[in-house]
């Protein structure tokens, strides 16, 4: 029988210092501490023990889980760094302890997801679930018909690396829309490179069920009910294809 209190690294993810699968990582690194002694995987809290990451104690918390939609402006930074003087934590200024869900590139903007689950975090940026993102894009030059089949098409942006297909589609001259199921570093920029265009403004109006709207750049918001109960359906969901 399983004992009393919680493993050790649900209750690092609970905290929202890293996932499950990184806690067990910094675990396994030697890390964490557990009422002052060095934890082991499989370790477990109970109430009243002390937990320490880096030296630095660490609790749940007991407002439950945070799941903001933020809509970065240009310039802003996705990191926690606070010397960074252009990071985004900072700039929200939440009073409870949060980190990004995904990022978007300093020069990219729009909706940007925000919470202190790590597992929460962990289960969405995954991409072999597949889940949608979309972008509105606007480059430099006018767009053909050939520019959008390729784009959707798959694109070799590295050696070995080709996009997956994705959908887009054609807003005016200068603009589209793109939807994709994966996440590589400045994946848009380096597609629309590769077809000698350049990126002049690229706005994520999209992630899952969970949209921009007419949200104004810098300010956040909670999400509803009804986009947090389809968000953990659709992971629901996802989880259980993982296992077939």
């Amino acid at each position: 029988m399983e004992g009393d209190g919680v493993r050790l690294n649900k209750f690092i993810a609970e905290a929202g210092v890293a996932s499950r699968r990184a806690a067990d990582r910094i675990i396994e690194e030697g890390r964490v501490t557990l009422n002052g002694e060095t934890a082991v995987l499989g370790d477990r809290v109970q109430p009243g023990d002390r937990v320490c990451v880096d030296g630095k104690p660490i609790s749940k918390d007991t407002g439950g889980t945070v799941i903001l939609a933020f809509n970065k402006p240009r310039g802003l930074t996705c990191t926690a760094d606070h010397g960074d003087k252009d990071n985004v934590i900072d700039f929200i200024n939440y009073p409870r302890r949060i980190f990004t869900i995904g990022r978007l590139d300093k020069d990219s903007e729009g909706l940007l997801l925000l919470t202190n689950d790590g597992d929460l975090a962990n289960k969405i940026m995954r991409s072999r679930y597949g889940h949608e993102k979309e972008y509105v894009v606007t480059v430099d030059r006018e767009i053909t018909k050939d520019f959008i089949r390729g784009m959707a098409g798959g694109v070799p942006i590295d050696e070995n690396v080709v996009t997956r297909r994705c959908k887009v589609t054609e807003i005016d001259a200068f603009t589209f829309r793109i939807i994709l199921k994966q996440g590589l570093n400045r994946q848009i920029r380096r597609m629309c490179e590769y077809f000698g265009y350049s990126v002049v403004k690229l706005v994520r109006v999209r992630v899952m069920n969970i949209e921009l709207g007419q949200l104004k750049a810098g300010r956040y918001r909670d999400i509803t009910r009804r986009e947090r109960d389809e968000l953990m359906a659709v992971l629901s969901e996802s989880r259980l294809e993982d296992k077939d």
